[in-house]
């Protein structure tokens, strides 16, 4: 039996690339963030990989992607661009910028090209589940292939949630 999923712009960049991925469906919760997600799908949260959109001082867009269980340091982040500040953009303007609705973000096939940063050891894992483009979507991929699809910086600016 095959699942219906949702043809997003992500998919479509995915398989325009010849990446092979498992679609993840699961019941979105408001505010449930990563720790239910992993909980739908009986995966460990630090495998789950945010979308993060910052904008920095000079109002530009650029993207984090992170581990569920990890928060990202704007400090650490902001002396690694070499800027005065980072900050989490908002909901409308990271929707503006990368074309997919808050909470449902994903990497690939954004509307606005961006710097798209990664947590190093995000690719210490073998699998990786990150967003498909809507919410309550998750595809599974090789954590490599982020790599091979995405112009991708690693950064060590993860903190753990206290």
């Amino acid at each position: 039996m095959s699942v219906e999923f949702p043809i997003t712009a992500a998919v479509r960049s995915l398989r325009g690339k010849k990446v092979e991925f498992v679609p993840h469906l699961y019941d979105y919760v408001e505010k449930g963030g990563t720790r239910e997600s992993a909980k739908q799908l009986g995966v460990d949260e630090h495998a789950i990989i945010k979308t993060l959109v910052f904008e920095t001082n000079e109002k530009k867009p650029l993207i984090v992607l992170m581990h569920g269980d990890r928060e990202v340091s704007t400090k650490n982040l902001a002396r690694h661009l070499q800027l005065k500040s980072v900050e989490p953009a908002s909901a409308d303007r990271a929707t503006k910028w990368t074309g997919y609705q808050f909470g449902g973000t994903s990497p690939f096939g954004l509307r606005t090209p961006m710097p798209i940063f990664a947590e190093k050891t995000i690719f210490d894992l073998d699998r990786v589940y990150i967003n498909g483009g809507k919410r309550g979507f998750l595809v599974e991929i090789e954590s490599k292939d982020l790599l091979k699809v995405l112009m991708i910086e690693k950064v060590e600016v993860a903190i753990e949630f206290i």
